[in-house]
C-alpha cells in the first residue's frame, strides 16, 4: 500500500511507503553469509525447513517471472553504460501496451507503446501493461535499468540500491531498485548480470548507528502490487525483509558476524548474514565510484516465519487458552521502545521498562494482556523469597539453558547495550520463555566506552542504566545454583567452541575473505585512527589488521578474566535436576564447517608441564603467528589441592622474546621467562584453571617450550 505525497510532484508520487507496513515482522539486526559458504550460513531456526539450492533457483525465477508479468522486455533488468534500448511485447492477444517511467503503474491515459525501441540514458523504472481497448488485461510488468559509469571489480558480492534520483530516505520507505551481483570466477562488478533485480523500498534504521554517514538501512523487496516479494539472497532462504548494516564504529568489520556464528554454535537463534560491498545512488546521475559505501552485512530480520524464528503463528482470533500462549517475540529497547509496549506493575525501582512486542502484529488486546501477565508473573517470582525453588521458582518460567548461553555471549563480548537494548526473548505455544535471538553486537569486544565496557574485568549485567530496563539477569545471578550452572557451562565451552584456539580460528575464517574489501572500505571511510566515532570510544590501530588484532587481544584477555576466580573460575557442582520444558527449545545444527578446537596444523602443538610440577601444571600454546611475531597462551591448572598463587617459567631459543602480556606479570632475563599471577587470578581451587596471554617477536618459527609451574 502506497502513500501519495503531493509535495514530491507527480513523477515521485508512488515513491513513499508507510513505514509501519510489516513493522511487527522486522527487528533491528542482520544475517547473511559471504560466498563461498562462510561461517555464518546457519539459519536462525532448524534448516529442515530452509530453502534448498534447487528451491532457491526456483524461488528466484518465480519472483522474477511475477515481476515481468505478461510483458516481454527485450533487455532484462540490470545496469548499462551510456544508453540502453528496450523493446516491449506482450502475450495478451490483441492488446496494445501502455507504459510509464515515473514509477506508477500504467493506466488508460499512459503513453502508448508504438513498437519502436525505447531509449534511456538515465536510471529508469519501466512499467508496462497490456490493454484491450481501455481495459487493462493480463499482469503488469516491470524492468529496472540503472545507469553506471564504474565497473570496479570486487571479490565480495555487491549490493546496489538506486532511488531514481529521489534522495535518501528517512523513516519512511522510499521506492528504489535493488540489484545483487555475485562473484563468478572470483570477482564481480556492477557491469555483471545481477542474480537478484527487484523493485524495493528502503528506509533508515537503527538508533545510534543512524547518525553515521555509513548508514544502516531496512530493505524490503516488492512485487508489482507493492506487496512483499520473496527472493533468496546470497545463499539464504527466500524472503522479502532484510537489513543492510554497515560496520562503522566496529573497525574490525566482524564483531556482529562473530557473535552470530558463535551463538548459533552454542544453540542460540541468530540471523544469517553475508558480507557484501554496497553502492547507494540517490541522485539523478549514473552510479559511480562516489556512490560506493564500503563493506556491509546484509542480514535476515528477526521474524516469525518458517525460515527465520519458526514459532506458532498467532491469529487474530487466538484469544483463549491454549492457543493464546504463543508464539510471541519481544525485546527490551532502552529509551527507544515503540508500540505495542507492555507495562510493568509494581514499585518503579524494581519494574522493567521499554519492553516492546515485536510479534504478532497486530497484537490483540487479549494477547497483550496474557503476555504481559505471564511476564509479570515471572518478573515477580524473581523477587519472591522462594525465587530459586526448582519447581515453583523462576525455572518454571524460563528455559534456563538459553538464558545461560545468552549471558555467556553478552559477558564475553561485553556489548555495551547488552540486556537492555536489542535484547530479545520469545515464547512458543506451550513452551517456556527462551532467550534470543541475538541481535546488535557492534559495540562489543572493547568498542563503546559507556560504563567502562571497554574494560576486560567486571560484569556487564551489573551495569544498570536508569530508568531501569531489565534486571532479570541481576536477579538470576543471586541464585548460587544458577551461577554454578553458568560456571559449569563456561568451563565446558572453554574446552570447545570458546577455547582460545577456536575463538581465533573463527576470527581467521571471517577476516580471510574480507582483505580486499576492507582496504576499499577504509579508503572510503578513513576512520581507523579516530578514537571517538560518534559518542563511542574505539581502538586507534592504524591498519585494519591492527583493528582485528585489537579485537583478538581484547577477547582473549576478557576470556582469561572470566576464567579467573573473580569470574567463572573455581570448582563446580553438578547442576540441579529440573523438569524438562513441555516442548524442547528449538535447536540449530552445528556450523557446516565448525572451527577447529585445536590450533591449525601450521601452529606448533601445545606443550605441558609434566605431572606433579609443584602443585600446578601449565600448558603453553602458540595461538597465532605471522612474519616476525606470534601470540601465545599459557593455561595454569591447580593440582589436587587449592593454591593461592603460581609462577610459570620457560626458556626460549635465541631470537624469541615476549613483548607484551596480559593477566600475568611477565619478566625476562636473557632467554629465561618468568610469569607470575596478578591479584585476581592467583587463587585457584583444586583442578581449576586460568590463563594468560602474550605477544612476542621471533626471527624464525616460534618454538613451544615446555613450561614449569610452581604453586604457593
Amino acid at each position: 500500500m502506497r502513500l501519495t505525497d503531493p509535495s514530491v510532484g507527480t513523477s515521485a508520487a508512488p515513491r513513499l511507503r508507510i513505514a509501519g507496513i510489516a513493522a511487527a515482522v522486522m527487528l533491528v539486526t542482520a544475517f547473511l553469509v559471504p560466498a563461498p559458504a562462510p561461517a555464518g550460513a546457519e539459519p536462525l531456526a532448524d534448516t529442515s525447513s530452509s530453502t534448498t539450492p534447487v528451491d532457491r533457483t526456483a524461488a528466484t525465477a518465480a519472483a522474477a517471472d511475477d515481476l515481468v508479468g505478461d510483458i516481454g522486455f527485450s533487455v532484462p533488468s540490470g545496469t548499462f553504460s551510456g544508453e540502453v534500448s528496450v523493446s516491449l511485447s506482450t502475450t495478451v492477444s490483441g492488446a496494445q501496451i501502455r507504459y510509464t517511467t515515473d514509477g506508477g503503474l500504467p493506466n488508460a491515459q499512459s503513453p502508448l507503446y508504438s513498437g519502436s525501441a525505447l531509449r534511456f540514458t538515465r536510471t529508469t523504472q519501466l512499467r508496462a501493461q497490456a490493454f484491450v481497448g481501455q481495459t487493462a488485461s493480463g499482469a503488469p510488468g516491470t524492468a529496472m535499468y540503472v545507469a553506471r559509469n564504474t565497473s570496479t571489480a570486487h571479490d565480495l558480492p555487491v549490493v546496489l540500491i538506486d532511488s531514481y534520483g529521489a534522495g535518501r530516505p528517512e523513516r519512511e520507505y522510499l521506492d528504489a531498485t535493488t540489484m545483487i551481483f555475485e562473484p563468478g570466477g572470483g570477482s564481480t562488478s556492477l557491469a555483471a548480470a545481477p542474480t537478484v533485480a527487484t523493485r524495493s523500498g528502503f528506509r533508515l534504521r537503527g538508533q545510534s548507528s543512524a547518525m553515521f554517514a555509513k548508514t544502516p538501512f531496512r530493505l524490503e523487496f516488492w512485487d508489482n502490487a507493492d506487496d512483499d516479494a520473496d527472493y533468496p539472497v546470497l545463499g539464504m532462504p527466500a524472503d522479502s525483509d532484510w537489513v543492510l548494516r554497515g560496520p562503522f564504529s566496529d573497525k574490525s568489520l566482524i564483531r556482529e558476524a562473530f557473535v552470530y556464528d558463535l551463538g548459533r554454535q552454542l544453540g542460540l537463534p541468530a540471523p544469517r548474514y553475508a558480507f557484501a560491498e554496497f553502492y547507494l545512488n540517490t541522485d539523478a546521475g549514473p552510479v559511480g565510484s562516489d556512490d560506493y559505501m564500503g563493506v556491509y552485512m546484509i542480514v535476515e530480520t528477526i521474524k516469525n516465519s518458517k525460515d527465520r524464528l519458526d514459532l506458532k503463528q498467532l491469529r487474530e482470533d487466538d484469544r483463549t487458552l491454549p492457543r493464546i500462549t504463543g508464539g510471541y517475540i519481544w525485546k527490551f529497547e532502552w529509551m527507544a521502545a515503540e508500540e505495542p509496549t507492555l507495562p510493568c506493575t509494581g514499585p518503579a525501582a524494581s519494574c522493567w521498562n521499554y519492553l516492546e512486542v515485536a510479534d504478532p502484529s497486530p497484537l490483540q488486546p487479549e494477547q497483550r494482556d496474557w503476555l504481559r501477565n505471564h511476564i509479570q508473573e515471572f518478573h515477580n517470582v524473581l523477587r519472591a523469597p522462594n525465587f530459586a525453588d526448582p519447581t515453583t521458582g523462576y525455572r518454571a518460567y524460563i528455559d534456563v539453558g538459553s538464558f545461560i548461553d545468552q549471558l555467556i555471549i553478552n559477558e564475553l563480548s561485553r556489548e555495551m547495550d547488552s540486556y537492555i537494548r536489542s535484547a530479545y526473548f520469545y515464547k512458543d505455544r506451550d513452551t517456556k520463555i527462551l532467550a534470543g535471538p541475538l541481535w546488535d553486537y557492534d559495540l562489543s569486544f572493547g568498542v563503546g566506552g559507556f560504563f567502562q565496557n571497554d574494560q576486560t574485568a567486571g560484569w556487564q549485567y551489573q551495569q544498570v542504566r536508569q530508568p531501569l530496563a531489565n534486571d532479570w539477569y541481576t536477579q538470576l545471578m543471586r541464585d548460587p545454583a544458577f551461577v554454578n550452572e553458568v560456571r559449569l557451562r563456561w568451563q565446558t565451552l572453554r574446552r570447545g567452541p570458546l577455547s582460545d584456539a577456536s575463538l581465533q580460528s573463527r576470527i581467521n575464517a571471517l577476516t580471510g575473505p574480507l582483505t580486499n574489501g576492507a582496504q576499499r572500505n577504509f579508503q572510503r571511510w578513513p576512520n581507523l585512527s579516530t578514537r571517538m566515532v560518534g559518542p563511542f570510544i574505539t581502538p586507534t590501530a592504524p591498519t585494519w589488521q591492527g583493528q582485528v588484532q585489537f579485537m583478538r587481544d581484547w577477547m582473549l584477555r576478557r576470556a582469561a578474566w572470566l576464567d579467573s576466580t573473580a569470574g567463572w573460575g573455581g570448582s563446580t557442582t553438578p547442576p540441579p535436576t529440573t523438569p524438562p520444558p513441555t516442548t524442547p527449545p528449538p535447536t540449530t545444527p552445528p556450523p557446516t564447517t565448525p572451527p577447529p578446537t585445536t590450533p591449525p596444523p601450521s601452529t606448533p602443538p601445545p606443550t605441558t608441564t609434566p605431572p606433579g610440577g609443584g602443585g600446578c601444571t601449565a600448558t603453553y600454546t602458540v595461538t597465532n603467528q605471522w612474519s616476525g611475531g606470534f601470540q601465545g597462551e599459557v593455561r595454569v591448572t591447580a593440582g589436587g589441592a587449592a593454591i593461592s598463587g603460581w609462577t610459570v617459567t620457560w626458556t626460549y631459543p635465541a631470537g624469541q622474546t615476549v613483548t607484551q602480556a596480559w593477566n600475568a606479570t611477565v619478566t625476562s632475563q636473557g632467554s629465561a621467562v618468568t610469569a607470575r599471577n596478578v591479584s585476581y587470578n592467583g587463587s585457584l581451587a583444586a583442578g581449576a584453571s586460568t590463563s594468560f596471554g602474550f605477544l612476542g617477536s621471533t626471527t624464525g618459527t616460534p618454538s613451544t617450550p615446555t613450561p614449569t609451574c610452581t604453586a604457593s
